[in-house]
């Protein structure tokens, strides 16, 4: 289960921006994660949860927004939806495409308690 470490790591990144920006209380924190980023939201919300307890955090929630997978074919230059895990163009029928998102995880925003 990886999402402990993801999570302990969100945890530490956030105390640490806590800290550098003197912010007050942290209500809540969002991430962008990709449907490819093999992360489970369940497990990372049930992991941070735990590591939260008893401490400055203990009242953030984490907000998830899942962002679906994007491709970009070399060959027509076409931007398009990737369905289904089917990794080539739904245009040329090229396999020579590259991900262009959903393979993200990053802490976009912290809503700070005025």
């Amino acid at each position: 289960m990886h999402e402990l470490s993801i999570a302990q790591s969100i945890f530490e990144n956030v105390l640490k921006e806590k800290k550098t920006r003197n912010l007050s209380n942290i209500e809540k924190i969002g991430l962008r994660i990709g449907s490819l980023s093999g992360i489970l939201p369940d497990s990372l919300e049930f992991s941070f949860n735990a590591l939260k307890i008893d401490t400055e955090l203990a009242d953030t929630i984490l907000e998830m927004e899942i962002i679906p997978l994007q491709g970009y074919c070399k060959k027509c230059e076409q931007n398009f939806a990737v369905h289904d895990y089917t990794f080539f163009c739904p245009s040329c029928q090229s396999g020579q495409i590259e991900i262009e998102q959903g393979m993200e995880m990053e802490i976009a925003f912290l809503e700070i308690k005025d």
